[in-house]
């Protein structure tokens, strides 16, 4: 498998993981050090891998629901051969985001380690 094919494999774990609410999934992706970032309120907001892991793991998955899966790489922009940030959108029931998904790769493959999230929109319909 070539660099890129693993790395969309990881983004791949991620849709997955969002959509199924799958801890497992999420922290096998995401680096144990990583945290995610918003600043929709004018403020900065930060959580770190810990405690977004708890609240996915709480929440109605997208697929229980069977919501139609919405989530797709927007653009990757190679930093170098084993770092990249990756732009996604993908929806979570009503709530549609745009994450820029920042990666580097080492002994256990593609890790996220910093996430950086927007709400954009709220779906209209089912």
């Amino acid at each position: 498998m070539s660099n890129t094919d693993d790395l969309f494999a990881a983004v791949q774990t991620y849709f997955d993981a969002l959509y199924e609410c799958d801890t497992q999934k999420l922290n096998a992706v995401f680096h144990h050090q990583s945290s995610l970032f918003d600043g929709d309120d004018g403020k900065i907001f930060v959580e770190p891998i810990g405690s977004f892991s708890d609240d996915v793991g709480g929440r109605i998955s997208p697929a229980s629901k069977g919501q139609v899966r919405e989530d797709e790489i927007l653009m990757v922009d190679w930093l170098s051969p084993l770092s990249a940030v990756v732009k996604i959108r993908l929806r979570a029931h009503q709530n549609v985001f745009v994450d820029h998904l920042g990666f580097v790769k080492g002994p256990e493959g593609w890790k996220i380690v910093s996430k950086i999230w927007h709400l954009e929109r709220l779906h209209e319909g089912p």
